[in-house]
């Protein structure tokens, strides 16, 4: 019976290289409180700013800094569903022109919505699969197959 023990050992009890999530990428400096509140103000602004007609602008705003890290999920849904009300309000033959529009970063970041959205699709969510798979075609078409890769393996979830 003793030769059987060694399987009741827990070997993740002795092991010293846990990888925790916070150390694969630095903290967002501003504190989760800090996050929350730039949220809510970039969404407000986002929400001016898509009934002045510019949507360039709302996506330039609300994709600048965006909420990652732990413990500011109500930024990220802040954020996210500005994001969704951004897309649906668009004409697809905009699209192009948007993009271009954006950094490198946004860009990734957009595609990084773009995929949280398609994930929400069906639990009650403000997103359209139609608007979404629309701009990632011609978010794929501006910025390259090499926008989906840095998403892929970023670890700053949005």
């Amino acid at each position: 019976m003793s030769e059987y023990a060694f399987r009741k050992i827990d070997i993740d009890a002795y092991d010293e290289d846990v990888l925790l999530p916070t150390d694969l990428y630095d903290p967002d400096p501003r504190g989760p409180d800090g996050v929350t509140r730039d949220a809510n103000q970039k969404a407000g602004e986002a929400r001016s700013l898509i009934s002045r007609g510019d949507i360039a602008g709302a996506l330039n705003v609300i994709l600048t800094d965006c909420p990652y890290g732990e413990g500011v999920d109500d930024a990220k849904n802040t954020t996210t569903n500005a994001v969704l009300t951004i897309l649906n309000s668009t004409r697809a033959a905009e699209i192009p022109t948007i993009l271009k529009s954006l950094g490198g970063e946004q860009q990734d970041r957009l595609m990084a919505y773009l995929y949280k959205g398609m994930a929400s699709l069906g639990y009650g969510s403000d997103a359209n699969g139609s608007v979404l798979l629309t701009w990632h075609e011609k978010l794929v078409e501006a910025a390259g197959v090499g926008c989906i890769v840095r998403v892929m393996t970023d670890r700053r979830t949005v």
